[in-house]
């Protein structure tokens, strides 16, 4: 497999664990919101999409729409994270 040059990822690790800070707020966030909100994933398949789906909301992740098929022609769900974003997993 060629590498992407655009792709670069990058692992940050300390020594004690994950770096956290106790006084975060966590507030509820809108769908319609500035910011980051939403990346796609590209899967081999509808099977794939729909067996990913089913996983995420026995986990307890909310489905908050699909699988179906768009009006553009795409197939696709979208389920929220852990934090508020929306990860839609399409063809």
């Amino acid at each position: 497999m060629k590498p992407n040059p655009i792709y670069k990822p990058v692992f940050i690790m300390f020594a004690d664990g994950i770096m956290t800070k106790s006084d975060m707020d966590d507030v509820e966030k809108s769908l319609a919101r500035t910011g980051f909100i939403h990346i796609a994933f590209s899967v081999e398949s509808r099977e794939k999409v729909d067996e990913l789906t089913k996983c995420l909301k026995a986990d307890g992740f909310e489905v908050l729409s699909g699988p179906r098929t768009t009006g553009d022609g795409y197939y696709e769900s979208c389920v929220l994270d852990a934090e508020g974003n929306q990860i839609e997993i399409t063809i």
